[in-house]
């Protein structure tokens, strides 16, 4: 599945997209996701924030997840974001600054790489 993130990006926005996903009885939690967060002006989210935002997943553990980033700030975010969800057993999350090695890796079959 893809998600793209743009505008102004905030805990709740987060937190209402995780909800969102749950409800749909099209998700299904074995997904792979691609999130793009190139087209994100702003960032109003804290550290804190992002370890709430990842105390929950509605995704498998063994799903493959790619984050796409194109700056600083969104690369620091999402790295924290993968490092609270890897302490949680979760290990198919991986940033990115270039779209083409993303879709590689998160269209891959195995969560071994």
């Amino acid at each position: 599945m893809m998600t793209t993130v743009s505008g102004l990006v905030t805990l709740a926005d987060g937190l209402a997209h995780q909800e969102k996903l749950s409800n749909d009885p099209d998700f299904d939690p074995s997904f792979s996701q691609l999130m793009d967060f190139t087209q994100v002006e702003k960032f109003e989210i804290a550290a804190g924030e992002v370890a709430t935002l990842a105390q929950r997943s509605v995704f498998s553990l063994e799903s493959r997840r790619a984050i796409l980033v194109n700056g600083d700030l969104a690369f620091g975010l999402a790295r924290m974001f993968e490092v609270h969800r890897e302490s949680v057993g979760e290990k198919g999350i991986r940033v990115f600054w270039d779209l083409d090695d993303a879709l590689a890796w998160v269209l891959a079959r195995s969560t071994s790489a």
